[in-house]
């Protein structure tokens, strides 16, 4: 009699959890990004991208950035990458020796938004 109510136990325990949608399934998180988060660097980037581990839908997923007087930098055209739904980029102008902020929101495939920031620094190659 107790075999059998183990088995039943864990028959529903099993039903249970295979009914219920993981938490997770679906969301995109961010696996890595060019600059780097924190990282310095001498050579100003052309555009900042972040890699995710998932598909992203494009409206509301963004990418902004601001220098160290939370002035606005970027050239506003943030946007999926073409060819790979899983990056968000955005182009830059020559940026000078300084710290700057990204910002990001994405919206993943599953609807639900995650956002972050993270700063990266340009050094001067003349120190």
């Amino acid at each position: 009699m107790r075999q059998l109510q183990l088995e039943v136990y864990a028959s529903v325990l099993a039903l249970t959890l295979t009914a219920i949608p993981s938490q997770s399934q679906g969301h995109a998180f961010p696996i890595h990004s060019e600059p780097r988060v924190g990282w310095t660097i001498t050579t100003p980037p052309l555009k900042v991208t972040i890699w995710f581990d998932g598909e992203l839908e494009p409206v509301f997923s963004t990418i902004t950035v601001y220098n160290s007087v939370k002035q606005r930098v970027d050239k506003g055209n943030s946007r999926l990458n073409a060819a790979d739904a899983s990056m968000l980029e955005v182009d830059l102008p020559a940026l000078a020796p300084g710290v700057y902020r990204v910002y990001w929101k994405a919206l993943s495939k599953d609807t639900h938004v995650i956002e972050g920031d993270f700063s990266f620094t340009i050094a001067d190659k003349s120190q």
